[in-house]
């Protein structure tokens, strides 16, 4: 039984390296201290347009763009129920894609997985042999970009070129904890469906789904038989195109945050900041190699989360809670039962550089004598 505890404004500023929610920067989180208006007001019309059209020109996608209060779990749901009539399939490698067809199967969906052992990465060829062999076919595919229970970055763009050839399946990916830090060429690669979270490689606080829906999506919805209500695509599109606003009461603080935000990405662009990532992915991994291992499978290691295998057997736990005393910097343990002393993560995402993952690196080495 969870014993209650009273918050007491009285906490030490830890430095975030986890998988997210990650740092952000002090403007952006002076940007939501900001008059309360009202969500039908032209105001929120202004504020809603500039961050849509600026995310669609970040990512450079012709798509169309959804950003609703709500974690990017939330199109899990929806993908599923706005595009799956009969069947789909969900390749699975770590947890995160494990509980995507999980999710499916609550909503009653027929689910078939195409299970890897946790560390490797999902397959092109893999999925094509499914696609293939399958008796009456898929109506979606879907695929975790980037499976930060593992540190494993599956090849969505090659897998979107396979799924490509068959018309009448559908791509979803899950790029919660990569996009926005991780370039992915959406439209060249057929990708249907592909969500976010704000609070992982955005680098904003928590509370915004970004998803970016193809015409082809769009069009599926609206020949399904039934659809998700607050994550339908036709009502959240459509709506954007009659008001420019969203269709229920937004989290207008959050978006004021995302506004200030996306035009430091802008300012930055797409591909610096994932030249950015992968720098500081590189760093990590040849520091993790130096002293201990990495876990997910070679040439996959994700370029925002680096799963970190414990080969000297330091205590995780323990050493988290030291360097989060000593040096007030915050690192992150495996994930779950399966990874938790097993491995341990780091967090390089968002506004991190080379140089502040290395302040924790460092730590690290101090406080596990390496």
């Amino acid at each position: 039984m969870t014993t209650t505890r009273e918050y007491t404004d009285d906490y030490p500023d830890k430095t975030l390296y986890i998988p997210g929610p990650t740092e952000v920067r002090e403007d952006v989180i002076e940007a939501m201290c900001q008059p309360m208006f009202g969500h039908r007001m032209d105001r929120m019309t202004d504020l809603y347009t500039t961050i849509v059209e600026d995310t669609k020109e970040f990512l450079g996608t012709d798509n169309d763009v959804i950003i609703l209060t709500a974690s990017g779990t939330e199109f899990w749901e929806a993908s599923t129920l706005n595009l799956v009539d009969d069947r789909m399939l969900v390749p699975t490698c770590g947890s995160f894609s494990e509980r995507h067809a999980n999710v499916a199967e609550r909503l009653g969906t027929d689910v078939d997985r195409l299970e890897y052992e946790w560390g490797n990465a999902i397959k092109p060829e893999d999925v094509r042999e499914a696609l293939e062999t399958s008796d009456g076919g898929y109506d979606v595919v879907t695929c975790v970009m980037n499976e930060s229970s593992t540190g494993v970055r599956n090849p969505i763009e090659e897998i979107g070129d396979v799924v490509a050839e068959y018309p009448d399946t559908y791509f979803v990916v899950d790029a919660v904890s990569a996009l926005g830090g991780d370039y992915v060429d959406i439209d060249e690669h057929d990708i249907d469906v592909i969500f976010a979270s704000t609070q992982k490689a955005f680098a904003m606080p928590p509370g915004l789904a970004v998803c970016v829906v193809s015409d082809d999506a769009y069009d599926r919805e609206i020949d399904t038989e039934s659809a998700s209500w607050y994550g339908g695509f036709q009502r959240c599109l459509d709506y954007y195109d009659r008001k420019g606003q969203t269709h229920s009461t937004p989290a207008i603080p959050i978006m004021l945050a995302y506004r200030k935000q996306m035009k430091h990405m802008l300012s930055e662009g797409h591909d610096a900041r994932d030249r950015r990532h992968r720098e500081m992915a590189e760093y990590t991994r040849e520091w993790a190699r130096d002293h201990f291992d990495i876990f997910p499978e070679e040439g996959y290691e994700s370029r925002t989360v680096s799963c970190i295998e414990n080969t000297q057997g330091i205590d995780v736990a323990a050493t988290i809670d030291a360097v989060s005393e000593k040096y007030d910097m915050v690192f992150s343990n495996g994930y779950g039962s399966r990874l938790g002393e097993r491995t341990f993560r780091i967090g390089h995402m968002g506004e991190h550089t080379v140089e502040s993952i290395r302040a924790l690196t460092d730590a690290i080495e101090d406080e596990a004598d390496l």
